[in-house]
């Protein structure tokens, strides 16, 4: 049985996979965006995406690192240079992937596996909505700032109730002086 076996070996040796996967994420970083198979897409973006992590802090030894995986020296430059001050203040989540359906020859599902910050149709969207974080508990203050909008919004309506009594009254009274006369 396969329990706790994550990887996908894709039908490769282990040489081959190090290689196919080395070989995508060089085009990945160096192109922004490649097109291929949903199954190598997710065993790439899980490549890479610590490859991207480890870009943030511009060492000799990051560098060493990351060029020991991508075994290509422009992917690691492009990668220092351009990519990792663009994710700079994103925690994780570098890579998307964009399912395009099947494959003609062999039906295999295909899709478009980019780099989050380098898609300007979608960021043209993001640009509008408010960047949003992670949530967090509320804290004292906003719990105590809610418990004071809804004691206020109680109180505007029992001063809204008894407000709209009075003129009830005020109403009858008139009434009631006008059948008088």
């Amino acid at each position: 049985m396969r329990h706790q076996r994550v990887i996908n070996h894709l039908g490769r040796t282990s040489s081959h996979r190090k290689a196919m996967l080395a070989n995508m994420a060089s085009s990945l970083i160096i192109h922004k965006r490649i097109t291929t198979t949903t199954a190598k897409a997710k065993a790439l973006r899980t490549y890479v995406e610590p490859l991207i992590t480890k870009s943030k802090e511009d060492s000799t030894h990051s560098r060493r690192m990351v060029f020991s995986y991508l075994k290509d020296k422009e992917a690691v430059a492009e990668l220092f240079r351009e990519v990792s001050p663009k994710v700079a203040e994103r925690p994780g989540g570098y890579t998307r992937i964009l399912k395009i359906g099947n494959r003609i020859g062999d039906n295999a599902d295909m899709c478009i596996l980019e780099l989050v910050d380098y898609n300007e149709n979608m960021l043209k969207g993001e640009v509008a909505k408010a960047k949003t974080t992670r949530r967090k508990r509320p804290t004292k203050k906003k719990t105590e700032d809610v418990t004071e909008n809804v004691t206020a919004a109680k109180t505007a309506k029992t001063k809204s109730k008894k407000s709209e009594e009075k003129a009830a009254e005020a109403n009858e009274t008139i009434e009631e002086s006008a059948k008088e006369e």
